[in-house]
């Protein structure tokens, strides 16, 4: 099973569109999940409409018309791989105690909000993912996604995608 996970996509404020090569991996992934701070829900049309499955969150700056479509937390089975997505996970110090506490029931949490790619495993194998922004690089050298594949309910071949633009 293919994925693609993004977040913080802030369109239209911080962009027009999402990239092309994101539409892409987008059209051709098995699930995309985003986690939160999409801004408008003519983002979360298109990527409906675009995607096979779609699993998302809203976000802080997701208004009352986006969370009123989207949960706070989404939680899925893929393939056997028990999947959380949040957008906000508190401060950097202590997140992966503090997510393995909060989600004890679950092998992967997709997070957002920070801007910044995150791949961290918690005290009892809870992996976090952060796929950074791919219109808002903020301070970071390059706006991202990422990519992964599940086989037989393991996580595997995840990927850091550098995003230029079109």
């Amino acid at each position: 099973m293919r994925l693609v996970l993004t977040a913080d996509t802030h369109v239209p404020k911080r962009a027009r569109d999402l990239p092309g090569p994101l539409w892409a991996a987008i059209e051709a992934a098995d699930v995309v999940v985003h986690a939160g701070d999409w801004v408008d829900e003519a983002l979360l049309d298109a990527m409906t409409a675009r995607s096979r499955r779609l699993v998302g969150v809203y976000g802080n700056n997701d208004g009352p018309a986006l969370r009123a479509r989207l949960p706070e937390v989404a939680r899925v089975d893929l393939d056997g791989l028990r999947v959380a997505v949040v957008h906000e996970t508190g401060p950097r110090t202590g997140r992966e105690k503090r997510c393995a506490a909060l989600y004890p029931d679950v092998d992967l949490l997709v997070f957002g909000h920070s801007h910044i790619p995150w791949d961290t495993e918690a005290p009892g194998g809870l992996r976090l993912l952060n796929p950074g922004s791919p219109t808002d690089r903020r301070s970071q050298p390059h706006a991202t996604y990422l990519s992964a594949t599940i086989s037989a309910g393991r996580l595997t071949e995840v990927t850091l995608h550098r995003v230029t633009r079109d």
